[in-house]
């Protein structure tokens, strides 16, 4: 005969709490979002209890540091609140879409004398290749663009165009990193995750960091490409998928609805609480609660977030919905829109491994990496012009290099291709602070160096970083006894010439 009390029956079921708890989660009978809906309602009744009370003569400095999504408030007023990146993997050529050059022009089919570092030796040429594209002015500020961007040219005077970005790492892998993460190497967090860490997220409901991928095939780096790095894995974007279903087990089985799913989630949830109390510090296991506890806000968000199938004809067709050219990845540009709009930190579309690294065949490689996200990502920028969001959110579109100025696999016209050029190449900026209808930087005659206002790609993350009110400087995490920061003392400065 049992003769213990109720009390004491539970606290002997918490004795085995990391057996049970692991046979719960190993059973596989829940989705992740319904494991976790326990959780919004525990936050529920805190909330209706209020605050919960600290010890007085507990010292906070001894407190265990913990770590959140919630809002917090930068160093300084920040110009921007959210940011998208459309990132072109492979080094779009910007001698044939952001900066032409008469004198490439004049000489094509001569020889370079200059010095050129080469990526492929083994099919490099020292023969010029004039673009075979045409420019032309645009807009009122008089900015040049390639014949292959008619979407970006309706909005020149809306974005800044940098033509003096620098890594100076002609890999692919090391020059994604400086521009993704500020070193060359692996292990550190992306731009993305510094910001959610620093600044949290504006809703519940979502992830703060989101990482839309192409259909086609993941970017060099991988995974790399949205990793937390050494800050708690709170901070790691989380993938939407280019197909439907965008996320996966959101739902719980049918048969599991109900009263039935919610004892037994919080009988779960307690047990992972207990489980992290014996277990204080251990960030990725707090990182791994917390997801739970997003899973279940977003049991009732996120399909409406990444469901566009109720805007407008109109903003539909502007994104390119109706052509099979453009309508995927004009999808994902919309959704990002709509994500930000919901209080998403940060969002980065992607485009396929290499979609940009155009060695060889380059006369058709380019029109057709063009036409894929031309017109959608200009429709971002009036799309969030429009909406009253483009002030508070910075749009950056741009690879992690350029081209160089002479031919690659000198195989025939039809086959030619440039080589990768770290040096001196092109992005464009929007919103968020950033100057409007500006051409920042040059390069030199034959565009292969920068030579004048070169951006590092520390510059531009200190600047990043200002435009979202931190100093640089004072803006870092503490790990293994060190300050650990996105510049990392490269001495990188805010570009005052790239705001408003």
């Amino acid at each position: 005969m049992n003769n213990q009390t109720p009390k004491e029956q539970r606290s002997k079921r918490l004795e085995h709490s990391a057996s049970s708890r692991r046979h719960f989660v190993a059973s596989g009978s829940m989705s992740l979002a319904g494991f976790a809906l326990a959780t919004l309602l525990r936050n529920e009744r805190l909330m209706a209890e209020g605050p919960e009370k600290k010890d007085p003569f507990v010292r906070p400095e001894l407190e265990q540091k913990t770590f959140d999504a919630k809002p917090k408030q930068p160093h300084f007023e920040p110009t921007a609140k959210a940011m998208i990146s459309l990132w072109m993997q492979g080094g779009p050529s910007h001698l044939d879409l952001f900066d032409p050059k008469p004198v490439l022009q004049k000489l094509d089919g001569k020889k370079y004398d200059g010095d050129i570092k080469y990526d492929n030796a083994a099919q490099a040429s020292s023969k010029i290749l004039g673009s075979p594209w045409k420019f032309k002015k645009h807009g009122q500020c008089g900015m040049e663009l390639s014949e292959l961007l008619p979407g970006l040219a309706e909005v020149v005077d809306d974005i800044t165009l940098i033509r003096s970005t620098h890594t100076g790492v002609n890999n692919h892998g090391q020059s994604i990193r400086a521009l993704q993460n500020g070193r060359i190497l692996g292990g550190r967090p992306t731009v993305g995750s510094w910001l959610t860490y620093g600044l949290g997220c504006e809703t519940e409901n979502l992830p703060a960091y989101v990482a839309l991928i192409d259909p086609g095939q993941l970017p060099v780096m991988g995974v790399e490409n949205w990793s937390n790095g050494f800050l708690p894995s709170l901070y790691q974007g989380t993938v939407v998928r280019p197909q439907e279903p965008r996320i996966l087990n959101l739902d719980p089985p049918a048969h599991l609805k109900g009263a039935s799913q919610q004892l037994a989630l919080g009988y779960l949830e307690e047990l992972n609480r207990q489980h992290l109390a014996q277990r204080a510090g251990y960030h990725d296991l707090q990182a791994r609660i917390a997801s739970y506890e997003l899973a279940a806000h977003m049991q009732l968000a996120a399909k409406e977030a990444v469901d566009f199938s109720r805007e407008s004809k109109t903003t539909q067709k502007m994104y390119g919905l109706e052509d099979p050219a453009t309508k995927e990845y004009g999808s994902r540009c919309l959704i990002a829109r709509r994500l930000i709009e919901r209080g998403v930190r940060f969002v980065q579309v992607f485009t396929e491994n290499q979609r940009w690294d155009h060695h060889g065949s380059i006369r058709s490689g380019l029109p057709s990496a063009c036409k894929k996200v031309d017109v959608p990502s200009a429709a971002l920028v009036k799309d969030l012009k429009q909406r009253g969001l483009l002030d508070s959110t910075v749009v950056h579109w741009g690879g992690e290099m350029g081209r160089l100025p002479v031919i690659q696999n000198d195989t025939g016209p039809t086959r030619v291709g440039r080589d990768h050029n770290t040096y001196g190449f092109s992005m464009w900026v929007a919103g968020g602070g950033f100057k409007r209808g500006h051409i920042h930087g040059a390069t030199d005659e034959l565009g292969h160096k920068a030579v004048e206002d070169v951006v590092h790609h520390f510059d531009y993350h200190a600047t990043l970083l200002h435009l979202f009110g931190f100093d640089a400087n004072r803006f870092a995490f503490e790990t293994n006894n060190r300050s650990m920061s996105l510049l990392d003392n490269q001495g990188g400065s805010v570009i005052k010439g790239l705001l408003a």
